[in-house]
């Protein structure tokens, strides 16, 4: 399948899927495919967090790069920070030395929050989509599905916006300026639905809740006309002949989660790539995914040498937080590295020692249930809630039409309405609720699954900058807005834990995470190593080649600061109190010492 979409590709092609499944490798490896056969490629990465540069070996920046070992394959990122400085410069430039320069400011305030640079990041990728004549194919290699599916949706609602409101001023600043953009953002809408000019690639692991992911996203794109949809499955193991536990329980949970790959995928073409004993990284590598030679491995055995980080095993941190019953514990990291699986078992271990917990998400993709398995209505002290956008939003706007709407007169109400109607609007209402759960920790324990790093990155550096908004809108800011920072930035008050797998670009994208919150003052309590096959321990030859070299990356980890503990794949998923219990027990025995 594959081989005949890049015969036959678009002049578009997106990936899509949830974190960790390998979109970054696959849209690579078709990218470079599409360059072999003599197209002028460009991959484009919209993830706030992309690890393009580390996949493909060369650094990729905000302009077009071309790739070494590739005949006409160039790639960039979307830099939202960069992008929203030339947005900023687009509208203010020309009120400069027109305009008194305290006016100037106040325009330049107003255009410095978070509004601003998703609007400036998705103007650039409509930009891409309307304007980049230079390139017979745009491959893009997008964030994790929540993420996606709304950009993705934003040029049917900027143009809708566009369509019913022509004057006034947004939290992206004249309605003027975005209104002549209304052209572009139209054409990207018919672009996106053209099946002649875009083809959707939902890439996915056979695994239940990848492919849960995948059919959502599958069911959500066709609502705003992207239906020309293709899977691929990535990671299959490539057989089930194998006398090693782990390997025959691997090879009896990819056949189940097939099995039930559901009626929104089933019908479309689908592609399986095999799991590989070594990370595609590098132009070489990525050639040889979508043809891959017999899978082989090499036995090993491999020795982790002894590093000098503080131990803690997760059930030492319950305990702690059993005590104290109160505080934030925050799992951050990639997508895809367990972050739900972690938090749901932070939260069963403190609900079945009674302490009152609430476990929230702000990942528009999270499965908080399906991690629970159905058993959080068995833990009286375990409450259930996840961050809805469009609740969230419909409750802002009912807050702010109440408090600063309701002394306006008719005309001053309707700019107001207009105002809410943005898209923005939605960002802000998010950080709205994130500010409002973590203040909730102050009377009560809160487990909070967050999204992924770059949209988690973009929410936390969104903290100033949407308070103004939020004073902009609503006149005062709420006292958990307030006090935001603060918490955060607490340790007695909030543990942040760092979620990885002991791979590559996971440990150092978590690396980099680490490094942006410090940047903000906030300290992790502890790193966690996710799924390793190392820690299981494994005589299967091919699982046995990805555990030799799991462990330079669970060192790397071990180096990283704080604390550190490993958890093992689990031959069972890790779902449901049982499953969640077992894995909170057996770190104590897998930290490394």
């Amino acid at each position: 399948m594959l081989d005949a979409l890049i015969a036959s590709a678009p002049r578009y092609l997106f990936f899509t899927g949830k974190g960790g499944v390998g979109k970054t490798s696959v849209s690579s490896a078709v990218a470079i495919a599409l360059a072999d056969a003599g197209a002028r490629v460009l991959l484009v990465s919209t993830d706030p967090a992309s690890n393009l540069s580390e996949v493909l070996g060369v650094g990729v920046g905000s302009a077009p790069t071309q790739v070494p070992g590739t005949k006409s394959l160039f790639a960039m990122d979307i830099d939202p920070i960069a992008a929203a400085a030339t947005y900023r410069e687009r509208v203010v430039g020309p009120y400069r030395g027109v305009l008194p320069d305290a006016v100037v400011g106040g325009i330049e305030e107003q255009l410095s929050g978070s509004c601003t640079v998703e609007i400036a990041a998705f103007d650039q990728f409509t930009g891409l989509l309307t304007q980049a004549s230079d390139f017979d194919h745009i491959v893009f290699d997008t964030a994790p599905t929540g993420h996606t599916l709304r950009l993705l949706s934003l040029p049917g609602a900027w143009t809708e916006y566009l369509d019913a409101n022509q004057v006034g001023v947004t939290c992206v600043g004249p309605l003027s300026g975005l209104t002549q953009q209304r052209g572009r953002y139209r054409q990207a809408l018919r672009a996106l639905g053209d099946p002649a000019s875009t083809t959707l690639v939902m890439v996915t692991r056979p695994e239940r809740t990848a492919l849960d992911e995948a059919r959502r996203a599958s069911r959500e794109l066709k609502a705003v006309g992207i239906a020309n949809q293709v899977v691929v499955v990535n990671g299959v193991y490539p057989t089930a002949n194998t006398h090693d536990p782990l390997g025959r329980a691997m090879a009896e949970r990819q056949a189940l989660a097939m099995s039930g790959i559901g009626e929104e995928l089933a019908p479309l073409p689908r592609e399986e790539l095999p799991l590989t004993p070594v990370p595609p990284i590098g132009v070489q590598r990525l050639r040889s995914l979508l043809h891959p030679a017999v899978a082989g491995g090499e036995e090993s055995s491999p020795v982790m040498a002894r590093g000098e980080p503080q131990t803690l095993a997760l059930d030492q941190l319950i305990a702690e937080l059993a005590t104290s019953r109160r505080g934030l514990v925050m799992t951050v990291g990639k997508g895809g590295v367990g972050k739900t699986t972690v938090a749901a078992a932070v939260a069963v271990a403190l609900a079945s020692r009674g302490v009152p917990v609430t476990l929230t998400t702000t990942d528009p993709a999270a499965h908080l249930v399906n991690a629970l398995g159905g058993d959080q209505g068995r833990l009286d002290a375990l409450t259930v809630e996840r961050i809805d956008p469009m609740a969230a939003t419909r409750a802002y706007t009912d807050e702010v039409l109440a408090t600063a709407g309701a002394n306006l007169d008719a005309a001053g109400r309707a700019v107001l309405l207009e105002d809410l109607r943005s898209p923005c609007t939605e960002e802000i209402a998010v950080f709205r609720a994130f500010a409002s759960v973590v203040g909730r920790a102050e009377a009560g324990v809160v487990v909070l699954d967050t999204a992924p790093s770059g949209h988690t990155l973009l929410l936390l550096d969104a903290a100033r900058s949407y308070e103004r908004e939020v004073r902009r809108q609503a006149t005062a800011a709420p006292p958990e807005v307030e006090s935001l920072l603060r918490h955060l930035a607490d340790p007695d008050f909030t543990s942040v834990l760092v979620v990885t797998i002991p791979a590559a670009t996971a440990v150092h994208e978590a690396t980099a995470l680490q490094v942006d919150l410090l940047r903000a003052g906030i300290r992790p309590r502890a790193w966690v190593v996710n799924q390793s096959f190392h820690a299981a321990g494994t005589a299967d030859q091919l699982l046995g080649a990805i555990a030799a070299h799991e462990v330079r990356w669970i060192q790397e980890a071990g180096r990283a600061g704080g604390s550190l503990a490993v958890l093992p794949w689990e031959p069972e998923p890790p779902v449901g109190g049982v499953g969640l219990a077992r894995l909170i027990g057996q770190s104590a025995a897998t930290v490394l010492a």
